[in-house]
């Protein structure tokens, strides 16, 4: 007997369609150009039954890691933050008061914008008399779950995260050892401090170092991204994603490959990779994660950032150097910068950047790109 034939995804949809979705379309059978024919273009109503069931059952992503990736999930799956209640709230009056600042002019709140997703608006952040940083201001909007902060990732906690834009002479340029005793001095936080980390520490001082960076890290904990129509739809709401947001969400898992690096609930595989943007040689050179490591593997690396509220975050990239959120999608498009040595010297040298070889050209046409843009803006 002959072997039987495997129905199209088509055919898939057709009976999911009519079982009145109590049928998953198998991702097995999900290969990136499913549901699309290149004469009448998408057919939505097959890439709608292929999302109708449980996340497990969507198409598989492409050009992820076996075993290295996490489904998309709702904000609310994460854990919630252990935190004290009043370390919290002290950490909240910090994060917002400028007095933490040598001029009493800069907060942290300054460049993380509560109404700009905890991001700044601008390319490079002004600090101290107006010096510009040389990176853009991330999010920190789920940064309790990071794995390392920053970047480059140089911290390993919000701990130590905390004390290192408050000293930078670029950022707010205060005196850490000078710091307890200014806040000392103001009504209110003695009291503040003792209520949320109890009485004097063995030096007799409620206002430490220590506790001020971990009050910082309590409220930063608790920072999570707000819940979206994308979360509703992962919860069950199928009807909570237009078309074209739904299309972006196919293309984001498939074609467009972007949960090879973006994924889990907070989108992002909280890893470093070079996407070809170094400046090697130029002015604005930024050699990444190596500063840090000191390998030149890491040349060029920079952390995945979520892409939580990534419409409210920009400008995008390391360096700020993306106003247009489309600019970003066009540019990862054509599979990024592939920078090549100008001469022998730079063959041969170690820091030559070396693009990701996940990244490649994806062939998405105007209107998927335009339906992936949708898409990133429903997060």
């Amino acid at each position: 007997m002959p072997p039987r034939p495997i129905p199209s995804l088509r055919a898939l949809c057709a009976l999911l369609l009519a079982a009145g979705g109590a049928l998953a379309a198998p991702s097995a059978l999900h290969p990136a150009v499913a549901c699309h024919d290149s004469a009448t273009g998408w057919d939505m109503a097959c890439v709608r039954a292929a999302y109708a069931g449980e996340p497990a059952n969507w198409p598989q992503p492409q050009g992820v890691d076996d075993g290295n990736w996490a489904e998309m999930a709702p904000i609310d799956s994460l854990p919630p933050p252990a935190v004290d209640p009043a370390q919290a709230a002290l950490g909240e009056r910090l994060f917002f008061d400028p007095r933490l600042s040598r001029s009493d002019l800069i907060a942290c709140a300054s460049c993380h914008r509560p109404t700009h997703g905890f991001a700044d608006t601008q390319a490079l952040s002004a600090g101290h008399e107006g010096r510009l940083g040389s990176r853009n201001t991330p999010t920190v909007l789920g940064v309790g779950h990071a794995s390392s902060l920053f970047w480059d990732g140089r911290a390993a906690s919000l701990e130590e995260q905390a004390a290192g834009p408050i000293a930078h002479p670029d950022e707010m340029a205060m005196a850490l050892d000078e710091l307890p005793a200014k806040l000392a001095a103001i009504d209110g936080y003695p009291g503040a401090f003792t209520r949320a980390f109890g009485a004097a520490g063995e030096d007799g001082a409620a206002i430490t170092l220590e506790r001020i960076t971990a009050a910082l890290a309590a409220y930063q904990r608790t920072l999570l991204p707000p819940q979206t129509r994308f979360d509703r739809f992962l919860a069950g709401e199928r009807a909570a994603l237009d078309e074209r947001e739904l299309l972006g969400l196919h293309l984001f898992r498939t074609k467009g490959r972007c949960m090879s690096c973006h994924h889990g609930a907070l989108l992002t595989d909280h890893d470093f990779h070079n996407l070809g943007l170094t400046w090697y040689g130029r002015q604005y050179e930024d050699l990444g994660r190596y500063m840090v490591s000191g390998d030149p593997a890491d040349v060029g690396r920079f952390r995945t950032p979520t892409l939580r509220q990534v419409g409210n975050t920009g400008p995008w990239m390391h360096n700020g150097r993306f106003a247009s959120l489309r600019g970003v999608l066009n540019m990862y498009n054509a599979g990024m910068p592939r920078p090549q040595p100008g001469n022998a010297g730079q063959a041969a040298d170690p820091l030559f950047p070396q693009t990701s070889t996940r990244l490649q050209r994806l062939e998405l046409d105007a209107d998927e790109l335009d339906a992936v843009h949708a898409f990133l803006l429903a997060l």
